[in-house]
């Protein structure tokens, strides 16, 4: 059935001090936070995710409160989302089928097809225009290894002869419906690697990338559209509770930034 959204409100977060000192300061600890919410699921497991990855599950269909272990991140703020999922999906992460950078991210993923053809020790390339509109060829963003090893390439007489690298053919090719569906031959999809880009600006950026092999030799570049980039913004250094009105139920926050 996958993940539940609805009926789960009033999600909140309470970083956990590691102690407090006698002026009623707290002492840091390891960015250990108490996640609490309300839901109207009682017979279906609740899962909790941080920055997009499975943190944990709760053990029955009543508990609504669960510690998460957060990252020490002070550029933008973490991301806490609660599921309600079936008893039986109790164990699966979800965390592929969430929509990465909600709400904001200064990094940029792509998504690159590992074919058996492509030939041991090539390399992605990855350029991008900074911005202007216009692709930068000479200086590379960043790179990635095709192949991690020269095992993760097929062997010899046990594939189509010829279709590899000599002694490096098909037999470890991604089995049918396990990969990239339709980017292989039929029954050998092709592997989906991934590329993160360094943090950005704010901004619309387009990139490339070319295959380079152990000679040298670079294949034409593949361009992507556009990608915005909006970063999120930083969190405050630090809230404070000016005043509350009873009577309007209007509240008076002083937001410091950290800046």
């Amino acid at each position: 059935m996958g993940r539940i959204s609805n009926g789960i409100d009033k999600v909140q977060v309470f970083e956990l001090p590691a102690g407090v000192w006698v002026d009623g300061g707290i002492v840091a600890g390891q960015r250990v936070c108490l996640v609490r919410w309300r839901s109207e699921w009682t017979d279906k497991i609740h899962q909790v995710y941080v920055n997009g990855k499975f943190a944990g599950a709760t053990v029955d269909g009543r508990q609504r409160q669960m510690v998460v272990q957060t990252p020490n991140c002070f550029d933008i703020a973490v991301r806490i989302e609660v599921f309600a999922i079936e008893p039986e999906e109790t164990d699966s992460d979800f965390g592929d089928t969430l929509v990465q950078g909600e709400g904001g991210s200064s990094r940029v993923k792509l998504s690159l097809l590992r074919s058996q053809r492509l030939p041991a020790g090539a390399r992605f390339r990855v350029y991008y225009d900074g911005g202007t509109g216009q692709i930068d060829y000479v200086n590379p963003i960043g790179e990635k290894a095709v192949w991690a090893s020269r095992q993760d390439k097929a062997g010899l007489g046990l594939a189509r002869f010829g279709e590899g690298d000599f002694g490096y053919e098909w037999s470890a090719g991604i089995g049918f419906g396990r990969g990239s569906f339709g980017a292989g031959d039929f029954g050998v999809d092709a592997d989906v690697i991934e590329w993160i880009s360094p943090a950005l600006e704010a901004g619309a950026y387009m990139f490339a990338v070319k295959v380079i092999d152990e000679k040298g030799n670079e294949s034409a570049a593949s361009e992507t559209n556009e990608v915005v980039v909006i970063p999120s913004a930083r969190p405050a250094k630090e809230t404070n509770l000016l005043s509350f009105d009873e009577e309007t139920n209007e509240l008076m926050l002083e937001i410091i930034d950290e800046q």
